[in-house]
């Protein structure tokens, strides 16, 4: 099953598990909304999301 073109939602992507799952999701080619409560830890995701090119 492809996820390729798909969108998610992760919560909690700043650290830990939100950010290995946002990860594993954007090697799939995942489209993602990524939230955290901790801006800069998200902004860091982000940045590193990026490279994903999702």
């Amino acid at each position: 099953m492809s996820l390729r073109s798909k969108i998610a939602l992760v919560t909690g992507a700043g650290q830990g598990i939100g950010r290995a799952t946002a990860q594993r999701l954007a090697r799939a080619g995942v489209n993602l909304v990524i939230q955290d409560i901790d801006e800069a830890a998200l902004a860091e995701t982000a940045r590193h999301l990026k490279t994903f090119e999702v």
